[in-house]
């Protein structure tokens, strides 16, 4: 079983889901519940993924004041996840907040920060009045999650040796724009291979489209046991 692969259930019907995971039931052992799957089927589909064993990523990528994003947490840390993320760019109080909200709770779930979007490049980047590097911001930003107590952070893959270098080899790299050779690079901006970006480092490698559209896939990506 690849437990490096979290796959990505960006669909909208608990039809589609019981469909998708058919394929994967013995292949995988991560998947992840974002925006779009959460809001339409709320919390009933995480219960559903759990029961069929596996292990849930929600990425909501929670963003507000640290006393909102503390009590949002508290509700959905009653789920049984097993990770779930925020954005960096709320501050180290939300962090530090959120951080201690986590580790309290029933699941104590992985708590991972967005360091930048994967789809941002450095035009992107420029545009939205940033100063100095993408990648020199993504670091800032992955450090000041790891002062305040998170277990890693989402970031992409070209950017992991260096995150590893700042905040110690145990600090969780989980990076999407994972695409195999040949496959469209959809809305991503910072791409690599599954093969690459595990020689770099990454812990984890989200994969969607590409996969659920090829599940045969997925067994010519490496996937050691953590």
């Amino acid at each position: 079983m690849n437990e490096k692969i979290i796959l990505a259930l960006d669909l909208s019907t608990k039809e589609e889901v019981e469909k998708t995971i058919l394929k994967f039931r013995e292949k995988i052992k991560w998947v992840k519940v974002g925006m779009e799957l959460f809001y339409s089927q709320g919390p009933d589909i995480v219960h559903y993924l759990k029961d069929q064993d596996f292990s849930i990523f929600l990425d909501l990528k929670l963003h507000d004041i640290p006393n909102t994003v503390g009590q949002a947490l508290k509700n959905l840390c009653k789920l049984p996840i097993d990770m779930i993320n925020l954005h960096t760019l709320g501050g180290s109080k939300m962090m530090s907040e959120a951080s201690a909200v986590v580790k309290d709770s029933l699941y104590s779930p992985y708590l991972i920060g967005v360091t930048q979007l994967t789809s941002t490049d450095e035009q992107a980047f420029i545009e939205l009045g940033f100063r100095g590097s993408l990648v020199d911001n993504v670091a800032h930003l992955a450090q000041l999650a790891h002062q305040n107590h998170l277990d890693g952070v989402v970031c992409s893959a070209h950017e992991v040796p260096i995150i590893k270098n700042i905040c110690g080899a145990d600090f969780l790299c989980v990076t999407p724009g994972i695409r195999l050779l040949g496959s469209s690079s959809d809305d991503q901006k910072r791409i690599m291979t599954p093969d690459n970006a595990l020689k770099l480092g990454s812990d984890f490698l989200v994969m969607g489209r590409t996969l659920i559209n090829n599940p045969q896939l997925i067994d010519q990506i490496p996937g050691e046991t953590l």
